[in-house]
């Protein structure tokens, strides 16, 4: 009898672990599968190595389950505590299977994704009534329409129910038609999606969920506090000597400094006073030399701060440079335009903060380029990349209404990266008015 539950449970144990290596290979192979999708070498192998984990771990609660408690959370035995300790993902296999994730925003959005579905009728009422608190305006008239796709603007005037927040995410424009992607808070209140969504990250530097926070980025408001008898803004360019690909004798005006001056004209007819700064920080005995720029720039531009202290806004103008078999170029308006990319410098490291390289404007430079992306994404689709976020600081500490903007690449011609300067400026205009 003994021998036989011993076969028995030896039996057992082997079937086990069949099935757990089966379990095995279908996680990895599924997991690698997906990122394969998305041609991603670096993703595959963080795949690979999850789904090894996961097959495991799944093999592992097979085996030895633990016991549940009354509330729902699973106790481990001392062998499931002990491989717990070895791999540590063990503990939240259970809870991660039952959907509860760790961050709050997210079971919010999905609430409030839940709440409009179930009352699809509340969500045109409340977007209407939000309107005429912020606005002061009537929903029906011309352009004040709370931020949505022209899709749902259709399903609107249809009488259909669409998924709307009571807080607007993006300015209100009188002449133009929202034809891009518009969010609601609780979306953007969620890191993850926040991430994904707006930032590439250098592995230069890290941005938390203590400093990533759309809500703070959202409630900052940058109206420009004096007026235009004064100047207001200041373009400038670190790297004055980057061209683009028609540049040469017949075109001499193919150069970040020519489309700074094309900015500085759409913005000076838009009512604002303006200075663009030409002076030449790449430079050192006739030779392009870039290693100290940035500190000649800051050199200059504080010389100009002190003797304009009316100045609110800072906008250094770049180009970027990519593989020669990139293209980053979309139509706006119907002109061939670059697409251009907002960088931010927050001056931290993995280590930690870059203590010589002090941004106390750090949170607001951050708003300020997230509320231009989020403007652009609405009104502009495709007219923006993800915001960069590096190491340093690259001089973004002067103002808090301070950003760097690369302009196309070195493929890019002078047209496209002249025509970007429209939207652009459009942007701005939506911001700095406090919209």
């Amino acid at each position: 009898m003994r021998q036989r539950d011993k076969n028995y449970h030896s039996l057992i144990r082997k079937t086990m672990k069949t099935v757990g290596i089966f379990l095995l290979f279908l996680l990895v192979w599924k997991e690698a599968g997906i990122a394969a999708e998305q041609a991603d070498k670096d993703k595959i192998m963080l795949s690979v190595k999850e789904g090894v984990e996961k097959g495991f771990l799944a093999a592992w609660s097979v085996s030895y389950p633990g016991a549940e408690t009354d509330d729902g959370e699973t106790e481990l035995n001392w062998l499931d505590q002990l491989m717990a300790a070895w791999f540590p993902a063990l503990k939240g296999w259970q809870k991660e299977e039952k959907g509860d994730y760790e961050d709050p925003a997210y079971r919010e959005y999905l609430a409030a994704n839940d709440f409009y579905r179930e009352h699809p009728g509340l969500s045109q009422t409340e977007t209407t009534d939000s309107l005429e608190r912020e606005t002061g305006e009537n929903s029906s008239e011309e352009g004040a329409l709370d931020c949505i796709t022209e899709e749902e603007n259709q399903g609107r005037e249809r009488g259909e129910g669409q998924t709307f927040s009571d807080s607007m995410t993006c300015a209100v424009s009188q002449t133009l038609p929202i034809t891009g992607t518009t969010y609601r808070r609780e979306q953007l209140a969620d890191y993850d999606f926040l991430m994904k969504h707006f930032y590439s990250v250098h592995t230069s530097t890290t941005a938390g969920r203590d400093l990533m926070k759309a809500d703070v980025f959202l409630d900052e408001d940058f109206a420009l506090e004096g007026d235009n008898s004064k100047p207001q803004i200041l373009i400038y360019h670190t790297h004055s000597q980057e061209t683009f690909a028609d540049y040469g004798p017949d075109n001499p005006e193919a150069t970040v400094v020519g489309i700074g001056s094309y900015l500085t004209q759409l913005l000076t007819d838009k009512g604002y006073n303006v200075i663009h700064d030409t002076s030449v920080y790449d430079m050192v005995n006739g030779k392009l030399d870039r290693s100290q720029a940035y500190n000649y720039a800051l050199d200059g531009i504080s010389r100009i701060l002190r003797e304009n202290p009316s100045i609110e806004v800072v906008l250094d103008v770049h180009r970027d440079g990519v593989d020669e078999s990139v293209r980053l170029v979309t139509e706006v308006g119907g002109k061939p335009t670059a697409q251009i990319m907002f960088f931010n410098g927050i001056s931290q490291t993995p280590d930690g903060p870059v203590d010589y390289l002090p941004n106390p404007n750090r949170e607001k430079n951050l708003a300020f380029s997230f509320q231009l992306q989020l403007n652009a994404q609405a009104y502009f689709p495709g007219y923006t990349r993800k915001i960069y976020i590096k190491g340093l600081r690259y001089n973004l500490h002067v103002r808090p209404r301070s950003a760097l903007i690369e302009v196309g690449a070195q493929n890019n011609t002078y047209e496209e990266a002249r025509n970007a300067m429209e939207p652009l400026a459009e942007l701005l205009d939506m911001v700095l008015q406090g919209n």
